[in-house]
């Protein structure tokens, strides 16, 4: 517990104890009304405070207002324990409300710990801390084991394990050797290393991240925006019905005593408070926010935790969002008559050791396929053909890696294919003894999280867009389960195709873009929702994206949306329930049905009921039963 939230809780307890003493000791009238005044004024003087700062200030109608007026009339009424009573109750559920405004704070700035403290650089061989804003790019930083990584880099040295879990939400520790690149806000959990800095702290990922949390609430959803407009007008009008159910009815009924309408207008305006709207809506899309950084899923502010809850048509990039986004040995298929394990781990061989030199793509992808240090012994003449591949000799025999033209014109025969991908093929001498796929794989689980989505309703329509080639993007497309699919498309092409596609959208449907962030930050702004997915790091794409997915797990965008609508339900739950009680409780207030207490219930208990409801947002945790 906060020190503020400490003096409110010694503040209540004081105005308790008060309380019982008034009514146990037996004095005189005018002793209890000076004891209650002083009881009053150390519960509520902050309200009364806060109340005249904001008349002054021009804000009048507010919650302080009304409490303020309610209580004193009810003073002026003789109901001096009421008064009190009311005040104390209102506090309470103020305490109440920083305590689980506090919680959410919490729970996000736990998640989202990762400011670094200081960096760790070598001076005349001792290792000197510094604030991590002054160290410049290209400097070479220490990180010990259990210290925070204070900025970007890549590792020159070391081997170590990290907890990415604060950026990524993923509890498994990652494991990084020389070479690699680490993030600020991971925390190095085993060796030493030592990070060349490559971007400045202002720059960094953690910095970035940071920022975007901060200014979160800053980009306010609909639902709040109707809140604060409905505030603005709702105030006045039961400040004006009170003036009226104070004044008017011994105007005009006989039996209307002035005394009893002024009671009935102070219930009246301790009913009409608006806190438990003006205190729930944000605390339940603060707490929705923070329940997605805990899965490592950062979103920009409630309005497009909003956005996202009405998307009905998701636009896939391919590579790197569908797939993995880099070349991998997908099949290795012998043409020789032994078609078993040997020949292909023959084929493989030769393929790895022709490769040694090069550092293609394709050359990598095989030599990982590989997972052996080749024996460059074993190789000899090796040629590199521009545009067709490797020539070169294995274990003194003449062998060819590359594609078909390479080998019709050493007049070796090739058998055509129909397989989607780079066809690698390999000879020696003048056999060809068969070829290897290699190609862009598809994500373990695309297309179990595609089958989720529409199975669970959460969207209807899936889309990709690609410049890939029509053959590679439709099989991959059909693999996934993706219902349209727009090929060999320019970055410009995409554009226009998205826009298409937000022309067909029924009214009050949106459109989420989900991309790698590397080259679809023009997508990524146009969309209605701009999803960037294992863009950690990718500045374009943390600027561009509206919820910027932290690693590449694209089974993240369901729990996304299934966060996003039980967010907006629980918000939907606390305005129906807010307005419905403060329309029923009015009325009895009114017609004189409803006392000073059953106000405050409709005023305190229904904060505090629907503060219990937003709080519900922060437990949102990975929809397990959307898997």
């Amino acid at each position: 517990m906060t020190k503020k939230n400490q003096k409110e809780l010694i503040k209540i307890i004081t105005t308790i104890l008060l309380l019982l003493l008034i009514s146990i000791i037996s004095i005189e009238m005018k002793i209890k009304l000076i004891l209650y005044i002083i009881t009053y004024l150390i519960v509520g003087y902050q309200v009364i405070k806060k109340a005249i700062k904001n008349i002054f200030s021009g804000q009048i109608f507010d919650e302080n207002f009304l409490m303020s007026l309610a209580t004193i009339g009810a003073f002026i009424t003789g109901e001096y324990l009421e008064a009190v009573l009311v005040m104390l109750l209102y506090q309470i559920g103020e305490l109440f409300q920083s305590y689980a405004v506090g919680k959410s704070r919490r729970s996000i700035s736990e998640l989202m710990d990762i400011r670094p403290d200081y960096a760790n650089i070598e001076e005349n061989g001792k290792i000197v801390k510094v604030n991590p804003e002054e160290v410049k790019i290209g400097t070479k930083i220490i990180i010990k084991p259990g210290e925070k990584i204070p900025l970007d880099g890549i590792v020159e040295d070391g081997e170590s394990l990290l907890d990415t879990k604060a950026l990524t939400g993923e509890s498994i520790p990652r494991r990084v050797k020389e070479n690699d690149i680490v993030l600020s806000g991971f925390i190095n959990k085993t060796g030493i290393l030592t990070v060349k800095v490559t971007k400045e702290f202002s720059s960094s990922t953690a910095s970035k991240i940071l920022d975007l949390v901060e200014n979160a609430s800053n980009k306010k959803a609909k639902a709040e925006n109707f809140i604060t407009k409905f505030a603005r007008y709702y105030t006045p009008i039961v400040v004006a019905l009170a003036l009226c159910l104070a004044f008017l009815p011994p105007l005009l009924i006989k039996e209307a005593t002035l005394l009893e309408c002024i009671k009935r207008s102070m219930t009246f305006l301790v009913i009409s408070c608006p806190c438990a709207l003006v205190i729930s809506v944000p605390l339940g899309f603060f707490g929705g926010i923070g329940g997605a950084s805990r899965q490592g899923i950062l979103i920009k502010g409630s309005n497009y935790l909003e956005t996202l809850s009405k998307t009905n048509t998701i636009v896939f990039d391919k590579t790197g969002t569908l797939t993995e986004g880099r070349f991998q040995v997908v099949k290795i298929k012998p043409t020789i008559n032994i078609a078993d394990k040997s020949s292909e781990k023959k084929i493989l061989e030769i393929a790895s050791l022709a490769e040694s030199y090069s550092s293609h793509p394709i050359a990598l992808a095989i030599k990982e396929k590989y997972k052996h240090n080749p024996d460059k012994k074993r190789i000899q003449d090796i040629k590199e053909l521009a545009g067709k591949g490797i020539s070169g000799k294995v274990d003194g025999k003449q062998v060819y890696v590359g594609n078909d033209t390479l080998l019709l014109e050493k007049n070796i025969k090739v058998s055509t294919t129909n397989e989607i991908g780079t066809i690698i093929y390999i000879a020696e001498e003048s056999n060809c003894l068969g070829y290897i796929v290699i190609a862009d794989k598809i994500k373990d689980n695309a297309k179990e999280t595609l089958t989720t989505l529409k199975q669970n309703n959460q969207i209807e329509n899936t889309v990709m867009l690609t410049g890939d080639k029509k053959e590679i993007a439709e099989k991959i497309a059909k693999e996934v389960g993706i219902d349209k699919v727009y090929s060999q498309l320019l970055p410009q092409e995409k554009v226009e195709k998205l826009e298409d596609i937000l022309k067909n959208q029924p009214e009050n449907k949106k459109v989420a873009f989900v991309g790698d962030g590397m080259n679809d930050a023009p997508v990524l702004t146009r969309a209605d929702i701009g999803i960037a997915m294992g863009a950690l790091g990718t500045d374009a794409a943390i600027e561009a994206a509206d919820i910027v997915i932290m690693d590449d797990d694209i089974s993240k965008i369901k729990d996304a949306i299934y966060i996003s609508k039980k967010t907006l339900r629980i918000v939907k739950q606390n305005i129906y329930f807010a307005i419905g009680v403060k329309i029923f409780f009015l009325i009895l207030g009114a017609l004189g049905i409803a006392n000073m207490m059953e106000a405050v219930f409709a005023d305190v208990g229904v904060s505090v009921i629907a503060i219990l409801n937003s709080m519900r947002t922060l437990k949102i945790s990975k929809s397990n039963h959307l898997k």
